[in-house]
């Protein structure tokens, strides 16, 4: 008979398992926002997330760390690269989500794992096994399905991938952990987000101006100002407990459940069409799914405390 979990095992996968869901229902989210064009909706959520995260910033050894980060050259430039890559991602993923193509997001992230697998083999000379080879080229083929069934490269899910797996490469080089690096990124990002705010008002169509109008919609200030720190920081937070407290594979397996949320929701709520070629293309990736996760779920039972 298994022993209990600790309490610390229990919370980090409550946490974690908060985390997943809330990275998975995020469409929900951005779906209220549909009304915003999505260049908009990404330089509120980068606005509003950094004063939001600015009085969590201030305590203990964070200001000092985010100092040491900025009078860095080197760091400067690593966390500049991320918030590139963090900022394109978080466009291509509204993009998706209000352009009616959730599926394609959600097929974005259970490619990822993988496309970070390569980028490993590329970029830090990683070698993989032939299972996870395998795992790979099933992917592949699973795009490949997609690509002749609907005749086209669905680019939403390759970007989706390719972006957030060049974002933790970069930040696997950054000493820092995800809320610190987050508000790095986005302070980062602010002045660029803020300009692009102010020159869309100046063309009198921002977001602002709406509210000028009457009849104008002011619940959906409420919602910005709110919603966009809140699903931006509250599931890292969450990781961040989960990751101290489970083992980076179980966690790895956990991390399924988040375009898994996402499909469930394109399909339920949504009402996105999921034909025949859907269901071919994900079923060879979940299949490589399945292959690259059974050593972690072999050699790390759900309940075990870090090593």
């Amino acid at each position: 008979m298994s022993p209990a979990p600790s309490p610390s095992v229990r919370a980090g996968l409550i946490a974690a398992l908060g985390a997943y869901c809330l990275w998975g229902g995020s469409g929900l989210f951005f779906r209220t926002l549909a009304t915003l064009p999505p260049d908009e909706i990404i330089s509120h959520r980068i606005l509003w997330s950094v004063l939001a995260m600015l009085p969590f910033m201030m305590r203990g050894d964070r200001p000092a760390q985010v100092l040491t980060i900025l009078r860095s050259p080197r760091l400067l430039g690593i966390f500049t690269a991320s918030a590139v890559m963090v900022s394109v991602n978080w466009l291509i993923f509204v993009y998706a989500i209000n352009s009616h193509q959730a599926i394609y997001g959600s097929l974005g992230y259970y490619i990822f794992p993988l496309v970070t697998l390569a980028l490993g083999a590329v970029f830090l000379n990683e070698r993989f096994s032939r299972q996870q080879g395998l795992a790979v080229l099933l992917v592949c083929a699973g795009v490949g399905v997609m690509v002749a069934g609907l005749g086209n490269l669905p680019w939403i899910s390759l970007s989706l991938a390719l972006t957030f797996g060049i974002y933790g490469l970069i930040r696997k080089t950054a000493p820092a952990d995800s809320l610190t690096g987050l508000f790095v990124e986005t302070l980062l990002l602010t002045p660029f987000a803020i300009g692009w705010l102010i020159w869309k008002e100046s063309l009198g169509n921002g977001f602002f101006s709406s509210l000028l109008l009457p009849g104008a919609d002011w619940h959906l200030l409420v919602l910005v100002m709110i919603g966009c720190p809140l699903w931006t920081a509250l599931p890292l937070y969450l990781f961040g407990i989960g990751a101290r407290s489970l083992r980076l594979s179980t966690l790895g397996l956990m991390q399924y459940m988040s375009p898994t949320v996402q499909l469930a929701v394109a399909i339920l709520i949504f009402r996105e069409p999921f034909t025949t070629t859907h269901l071919i293309t994900f079923g060879l990736i979940w299949a490589g799914v399945v292959i690259y996760s059974l050593p972690m779920l072999r050699r790390t039972p759900a309940s075990a405390k870090p090593s």
